[in-house]
């Protein structure tokens, strides 16, 4: 992107730590104009606007949004104008037996990782049919490929995840809109801290490149994407060092 040249928009949603804040990083290193989203983590989110902005020299907006919220998604919408990239990276994990989880524990996390795709996508289309292109990139995992013992809700919801992607890339495709997904493997997140070190060790042996994913190559990836043919599109595209 030239100095000259009107730069993009995106808005990447939970993004003050883990895979949202690298692919913050990445847009900002491309010259993207940034919306950053989060729920919990404000103060570390303001400040990755205030550095990314200082580094970068791009403008970037950091919103305090549950995602899994219907009302504040859409006054999230009220704060942005145009809107090129759409990275529905917000997402919650729950481990345990379904049989011991609340009605409570598997609305929110459907709400937080499925229902927010929706509610950010109702009202990024209308934004990008005004300019006839956009992307739209959901974060997904390995476990809505295959499922995981002790996180169905968290399997289906990325399930969902995949299905709401390939369908809605059917649905955009003639208005030149593109949505893919990216299902990660086990990245080296705060996300993981619900496993004991002995876990994760477990899960380390079993993929071929022997280690955890850095967040920074699922960021690039998806930058990646947001520069892909627009041929491109209702594709899930796995990022797990050979696992699955």
């Amino acid at each position: 992107m030239t100095p000259s040249s009107t730069p993009k928009t995106a808005l990447i949603t939970g993004a003050s730590r883990g895979i949202g804040r690298a692919v913050a990083e990445a847009f900002a290193q491309s010259g993207y104009r940034l919306f950053l989203t989060c729920h919990n983590s404000m103060d570390e989110l303001e400040a990755l606007a205030r550095s990314l902005r200082a580094e970068h020299h791009i403008s970037c907006t950091p919103v305090r949004a549950d995602m899994g919220n219907y009302e504040d998604v859409k006054n999230l919408f009220t704060r942005i104008d145009t809107l090129d990239v759409l990275v529905n990276n917000a997402g919650i994990a729950h481990m345990g037996l379904l049989s011991d989880m609340t009605e409570e524990q598997w609305h929110r996390v459907i709400s937080v990782n499925l229902d927010a795709c929706f509610y950010t996508c109702k009202h990024a289309i209308p934004l990008m049919l005004q300019k006839h292109r956009g992307k739209i990139l959901n974060v997904s995992s390995v476990w809505g490929n295959v499922g995981a013992s002790m996180e169905v809700a968290y399997s289906a919801s990325k399930g969902g995840v995949n299905s709401f992607t390939k369908a809605l890339a059917k649905e955009l495709a003639p208005s030149n809109i593109q949505v893919n997904a990216v299902a990660c493997g086990v990245m080296d997140t705060s996300m993981n801290n619900l496993l004991s070190p002995e876990e994760l060790e477990v899960l380390r042996e079993e993929i071929p490149a022997d280690r955890l994913g850095d967040p920074a190559e699922a960021a690039k990836l998806i930058l990646q994407l947001a520069d892909a043919p627009e041929y491109m599109t209702g594709q899930i595209i796995t990022i797990d060092g050979g696992w699955y």
